[in-house]
């Protein structure tokens, strides 16, 4: 019986987008999986921060922190912002009875005694947020040294033998309050997560004002390292549009690998898991896994330099 001409040729799935999505997937695997990573023996402290909300904030901590983790790195991530969503997405506890950053900042309990290990991994450490940090930002007002008292327990937790960390990430609330000023003055780099969607830059330029505030006044180590763009997708005019003009303003900041949206970087937070151990196979994960990589290899090249 001869063949219909509707019938697809064998060779038709193989040069679909699917097709091509897939064997990009797996030639970025195999990539990663000879990838050479060396990290510094330093302390590399980030504050992860954008005034605009909705950019991913605490998705990039989580995912970032997780990523790097994955790549040898012991990495603790503090959660500075009152709803506790990076504590959630590591799966620690953060109800109100948890003692927690709050407990930290306002009563001076040590850090030690609050950092928990996320279920993910032993190299995964977080110090949890709860609700009472909602009221800190009133509380710190009357407090001495208001604005170094996260660094001071963060120096003193980085004293204390086998409290090692290749990297320390904050997640701040989105406004330039105590909570996160107290984050960029622990922190000697800023990354920045920007959507590649309209108004991407919104807001950016008091970001950055605010940077060199603290610059000027508080800690003049802090610096914009890292610029990550998220929620990248690849099918819109649009959103190369954004991310072209983000790198002509920040060329040396912006990563080369962007964040796609992925339903799987959603979907994991209310499993408590970051993407990498909910589908550490899926786009989004390789990509922050990348992203990771990128991190570690851009500090050895400037060290070398």
């Amino acid at each position: 019986m001869k063949q219909s001409d509707e019938t697809p040729s064998s060779s038709s799935f193989f040069d679909s987008p699917i097709a091509r999505e897939i064997a990009d997937l797996s030639a970025r695997r195999r990539a990663l999986e000879s990838a050479k990573v060396e990290l510094s023996g330093r302390t590399r402290v980030f504050t992860v921060s954008n005034q605009k909300g909705g950019v991913g904030k605490t998705t990039t901590t989580v995912n970032i922190a997780a990523a790097l983790v994955s790549v040898g790195a012991r990495v603790l991530v503090i959660d500075l912002d009152p709803q506790g969503n990076a504590s959630t997405a590591l799966g620690v506890a953060h109800n109100a009875e948890t003692t927690s950053i709050y407990d930290v900042l306002i009563n001076e309990v040590p850090l030690a005694e609050i950092v928990q290990t996320s279920p993910e991994s032993p190299n995964l450490l977080c110090a949890p947020s709860t609700i009472h940090l909602a009221g800190a930002e009133i509380e710190l007002v009357s407090q001495v040294a208001r604005e170094h008292r996260l660094r001071g327990a963060l120096r003193d937790y980085l004293a204390i033998d086998g409290n090692h960390l290749d990297f320390v990430i904050i997640d701040c609330p989105p406004s330039l309050g105590l909570l996160t000023i107290n984050a960029f003055t622990a922190a000697d780099e800023v990354m920045i997560p920007i959507q590649c969607e309209y108004y991407a830059l919104e807001g950016l330029s008091q970001l950055l004002g605010s940077v060199q505030m603290i610059q000027k006044h508080l800690n003049p180590t802090l610096h914009v390292s890292t610029i990550l763009l998220t929620m990248y997708d690849g099918r819109t005019r649009l959103a190369q549009q954004v991310a072209d003009e983000v790198r002509s303003h920040f060329a040396n900041e912006v990563l080369d690998t962007v964040i796609p949206r992925s339903v799987r970087v959603s979907e994991a937070p209310s499993f408590g898991q970051t993407v990498i151990a909910y589908d550490g196979q899926s786009a989004g994960a390789i990509a922050y896994r990348e992203a990771a990589v990128e991190i570690v290899n851009r500090d050895t090249t400037t060290k070398g330099s």
